[in-house]
């Protein structure tokens, strides 16, 4: 096989009678998300044929500020995606959690480009975005767990904090134990995914590859640089996050703030 296959308009819409399938299938089962599916695949649809557009406009001008401005926005976005999908967590940690998932994905995703795949130029749209955008999909479900957890388990623990305080004990020293736990449960996910990668499914990116025409070994090489640099970004824009939300949920005297303890009641 040469090439990608192409798919003509009217094969782009015989997909959608799968779409339809499944709105039947929950209409019939009284689900209540007929109108969250449609209003989904209409913005699947959109979306991607802007981000097709924008793409194509990037890829042709090669412009490292365009690119950077494109991925800060992807950013906010996974921002505002992440906190919203965080129960039970106060707003202002949205600063917090653009500043782990920027950094993570900067950390992670140039060291991909200029170290790994050493793309000419370093800064390619065409190898960047992508890149960039698959880090920041992972990072944003992990952080928005991480930060979940973390609330809920100072909430669930709040009488033992309260005694840990009581005792002298710092903040980290109060809050190590519910930390770890949220970082671990941000990196749940991805291990479990890899663990089973290969065996029960084959990844956005391999199968992207693939169809496009490349070598399925070079395909898994590259599937195998993504995995693990989604496992790093994932651990350190958890780790970032947690680290830094915990504060915020201590006074200056280290006690904890009341608006914790009520929630927890």
């Amino acid at each position: 096989m040469s090439g990608v296959i192409p798919i003509s308009n009217w094969q782009l819409a015989l997909s959608t009678i799968l779409l339809v399938l499944a709105g039947v299938l929950a209409a019939s089962l009284r689900l209540g998300i007929v109108k969250s599916l449609a209003v989904s695949a209409v913005r699947t649809f959109v979306q991607l044929y802007i981000m097709g557009f924008i793409l194509s406009v990037l890829f042709a001008q090669k412009n490292l500020f365009l690119t950077a401005a494109v991925i800060v926005i992807m950013t906010a976005v996974a921002t505002q995606a992440a906190t919203r999908r965080a129960k039970g967590v106060p707003q202002y940690p949205r600063a917090l959690a653009f500043l782990a998932l920027l950094l993570s994905t900067l950390i992670t995703g140039l060291m991909v480009v200029t170290l790994i795949i050493r793309a000419e130029p370093w800064h390619s749209p065409r190898i960047v975005i992508p890149i960039f955008g698959m880090i920041l999909g992972n990072s944003m479900n992990a952080v928005a767990i991480s930060l979940e957890r973390l609330y809920a388990s100072m909430r669930d623990k709040i009488d033992e904090l309260e005694v840990l305080i009581a005792c002298g004990a710092t903040p980290w020293e109060t809050a190590r134990d519910c930390v770890a736990e949220a970082v671990r449960a941000g990196m749940t996910p991805t291990i479990n995914s890899m663990m089973v990668i290969g065996l029960v499914s084959l990844p956005g990116m391999m199968t992207g590859q693939i169809l496009g025409g490349a070598d399925p070994r070079e395909a898994v090489r590259y599937q195998i640089v993504i995995m693990y640099v989604i496992a790093a970004a994932v651990t350190i824009g958890s780790f970032i996050l947690v680290g830094l939300a915990y504060k915020r949920l201590f006074d200056k005297e280290g006690a904890l703030l009341l608006s914790l303890k009520f929630s927890a009641k």
